[in-house]
């Protein structure tokens, strides 16, 4: 009963905006680069710095997020998260709306959102957790509804950038600051944190119990968070690959092109929504959902290039490649979520959070350098380092060891 009093279902609404609107603020953008190199004047490598300095900003950010959240309070770190977020829209769309030469400030309005989504999308994950204490089904299907709001916003992106950029190419922008309001009112009103009864951890005992956890449990961890690397770059390189490629070789544009790069978005919010019910805090379950995506993931990848000028058969591919990766991405949270005690919970999730945008930071701009001259071979190395990982994952995530320290804990 006191779950159900707890976790009202205008809570998990709440709680799934944050990642459908962090979502919407990076990939909303992707259908829309080729446009905005036209508006502002520059080259395919300058409008992936778009995406990427959304990303690198988090990246450094989110750590210190996690350790504020654990000290402080998940919803103290949150809202003014998403006001940054909001700020950080305002700033890039005033400045495209108003500027000559507007880049500048849309890098500097990009990373500010990029400071915001460090520290909202990353909390939400140890949030789920605290919500629901040690009940790992809930956790495990609430963290699936989580993921699959994250896939649903990639889903809807390519969508609604593409009919915001229609009516105004830097419309995207000042949607993604409206969307962070809806979510700071969600979050404000309706998600009642349990009280933390326990005194908070000095830094310097946190530190200490940071390198307690990475020592104990450093080679499961790695390897969750390589598979969040390489995962979110194939993803990232993928949509801005399809993103030109729908273009410059296939003359879809605009809405019609939104609605294209959809398809193997919604396979991939599917998928996330399937594994995550089917997870139910089961690890022996999570290893095989990882083990089975990857091989479908490194598989798959290896064709997109060679059928970059078959529509048909490209959009096949790619929605195998998003199927696969969308049932992977709940199982790598839940086995994070589920088997980090609740005090450093926030943390490791965060430093989880960082390593996946490292690869959302990396994939466009390797994309925009290697797709004219070595498109088939960068797909091809994808699936070789998927092959790799999948080894990776044989050898070092062990149920019966990650089980027997999550018990004792």
């Amino acid at each position: 009963m006191k779950d159900k009093d707890q976790v009202s279902v205008w809570c998990i609404v709440s709680i799934t905006s944050i990642p459908l609107i962090m979502t919407l603020g990076n990939s909303m953008l992707i259908p829309v680069l080729p446009k905005l190199e036209e508006k502002v004047g520059i080259t395919s490598f300058q409008s992936s710095m778009i995406i990427t300095s959304y990303s690198v900003a988090a990246i450094f950010l989110i750590p210190v997020a996690g350790y504020l959240s654990d000290r402080f309070g998940r919803k103290m770190v949150i809202l003014p998260s998403l006001i940054l977020a909001l700020i950080g829209g305002l700033i890039a769309g005033f400045a495209s709306w108003k500027m000559d030469d507007p880049y500048t400030m849309i890098i500097v309005g990009r990373i500010i959102q990029g400071i915001g989504a460090a520290g909202a999308m990353p909390i939400v994950l140890p949030l789920v957790g605290d919500l629901y204490q040690d009940n790992d089904e809930k956790i495990s299907s609430t963290l699936g509804i989580v993921e699959t709001s994250n896939t649903f916003g990639k889903v809807l992106s390519p969508i609604l950038g593409s009919i915001f950029a229609a009516i105004l190419w830097f419309l995207p922008f000042f949607s993604i600051s409206a969307l962070s309001l809806i979510s700071i009112a969600l979050i404000f009103f309706f998600v009642k944190v349990p009280k933390n009864r326990d005194e908070p951890v000095k830094f310097k005992k946190f530190l200490n119990n940071t390198k307690e956890v990475f020592k104990a449990e450093g080679k499961w961890l790695y390897t969750v968070f390589l598979n969040g690397i390489l995962v979110m770059l194939i993803l990232f390189a993928m949509l801005f690959f399809l993103s030109e490629n729908l273009e410059k070789v296939h003359d879809i544009k605009g809405i019609k092109k939104g609605f294209v790069l959809a398809i193997p978005l919604l396979l991939l919010c599917i998928a996330s929504f399937i594994s995550g019910r089917k997870i139910k805090g089961d690890l022996a379950t999570m290893k095989k959902i990882i083990v089975v995506s990857l091989i479908a993931m490194s598989v798959s990848i290896a064709f997109v290039g060679f059928t970059s000028k078959k529509l048909i058969l490209l959009l096949v591919v790619t929605s195998i490649v998003g199927t696969a990766i969308g049932a992977l991405l709940p199982a790598l949270d839940a086995i994070i979520t589920e088997n980090i005690e609740k005090e450093l919970r926030g943390t490791v999730s965060s430093f989880y959070s960082s390593a996946r945008f490292i690869g959302v930071a990396a994939g466009p701009p390797i994309m925009s350098l290697v797709m004219k001259n070595y498109l088939n071979i960068s797909y091809i190395t994808a699936g070789v380092l998927g092959a790799i990982l999948l080894f990776v994952v044989f050898k070092f995530i062990n149920v019966d060891e990650i089980g027997k320290a999550n018990k004792a804990t």
